[in-house]
């Protein structure tokens, strides 16, 4: 494995790390019963602080709600290359864990639904939710990296891998801002789903880089060995 490789995935692990800690101590540093919700937050003084700061603000929550569906989008779109190749009968390596990364991360957001960490400090057409981590920002974080990585890999014209990119990071600040900034979490959960989207891509992105290199390989392998 080449060195940005395993700086990658140690990176990745890294963080990962550092949101299981975080996990931990939210739910055991400054616990109090704060919110409209009235159920117990962790940090809470700095989380009341910033959601006083901030206000509620149902617009920017309604707005972030409905461009939650791009990143669903993405993950169509690269499923239907999955299957396109799979009738092909060639599925790339790096689809296939880009699948398998799919996974893994609603796989996250259903263990926090299941397990909540921590409840929304606004009620949801009068109902309590899970909050932590904030599930938009984790899906716009971990699925939208993804998107620039793959163009890079599979487009040659460097004006339309820029040109995504720049749309991709401008929509991810908008989404996280907003989401911030609308107060329907606190800012606890926003800080604990950039901290598993970072580490979970930075795991993947290795992943994915080691097999296409292992792929290319047996390709060239084969391709020697025919001649």
């Amino acid at each position: 494995m080449k060195n940005n490789e395993k700086k990658s995935l140690a990176a990745g692990l890294v963080l990962v790390g550092v949101f299981v800690i975080w996990t931990i101590l939210v739910q055991t540093v400054d616990v109090q019963i704060a919110g409209e919700t009235a159920k117990p937050v962790g940090f809470a003084t700095l989380n009341l602080w910033f959601h006083r700061m901030t206000g509620v603000h149902f617009t920017l929550y309604n707005i972030t709600d409905w461009l939650g569906l791009v990143p669903v989008a993405v993950c169509i779109l690269f499923g239907a290359v999955g299957l396109v190749q799979l009738f092909k009968k060639k599925v790339d390596s790096d689809i296939i864990i880009l699948g398998i990364y799919y996974v893994a991360v609603i796989l996250a957001y259903l263990l926090f639904e299941e397990f909540p960490v921590n409840y929304r400090p606004v009620l949801i057409d009068g109902r309590t939710e899970a909050s932590y981590p904030s599930s938009t920002t984790l899906l716009v974080l971990s699925v939208m990296p993804t998107l620039v990585f793959q163009i890079r890999r599979r487009m040659k014209k460097d004006i339309v891998i820029k040109t995504i990119r720049i749309l991709t990071i401008a929509f991810s600040v908008f989404m996280v801002t907003a989401r911030l900034i609308s107060g329907v979490h606190w800012l606890t959960d926003i800080v604990g789903a950039m901290l598993l989207s970072a580490g979970m891509f930075l795991i993947y992105r290795a992943a994915a880089s080691k097999f296409f290199k292992m792929e290319v390989r047996l390709w060239n392998f084969m391709k020697n060995f025919r001649n």
